[in-house]
């Protein structure tokens, strides 16, 4: 029986454990989208890793009214956020990481030289989906305070 399937016969999230294939590949998935982010994040204010403003398409360095390395740390705290949301509640966050990463294609997309690393972005975009979709099984959902019930659309 398919853990989605064991969540519908018996109204409760699949079991977790790191046996069953699925739960293993969201928890890989989990965490990488917490730490990637909050790491890529934090080097926007160091650029040790590559010189990010170099990143920013000139259409974009053009509509920004802060320079391209303010841009960049903007950009590092939104990135922060997002690993941190995504620790929180990756069932609504890696759809937050999903559209952040199709601003980040667009962007690629629209500065030549760069299309090998928007192919990347696409995958990690895929990579993302795919944890929301886990999420939905394996992170519990928003509970009403005043009700201790589960706000779960039906399916």
């Amino acid at each position: 029986m398919s853990t989605t399937s064991a969540r519908a016969a018996t109204g409760r999230p699949a079991a977790r454990s790191l046996r069953d294939p699925a739960y293993g590949a969201y928890r890989i998935l989990h965490v990488g989208f917490v730490v990637l982010p909050l790491l890529m994040g934090l080097d926007k204010f160091t650029n040790a890793l590559t010189d990010w403003p170099d990143y920013l398409a000139p259409w974009i360095v053009e509509l920004s009214p802060f320079s391209a390395q303010t841009a960049m740390y903007a950009v590092g705290v939104i990135e922060i956020l997002a690993g941190l949301a995504v620790a929180v509640k990756p069932r609504y966050a890696a759809y937050v990481v999903a559209l952040w990463l199709t601003g980040i294609i667009v962007n690629l997309l629209t500065y030549s030289g760069f299309y090998d690393v928007a192919l990347r972005d696409f995958g990690l975009l895929i990579a993302a989906l795919a944890l929301a979709r886990l999420a939905a099984v394996y992170d519990r959902p928003h509970r009403h305070a005043d009700s201790g019930t589960d706000t779960v659309r039906a399916r």
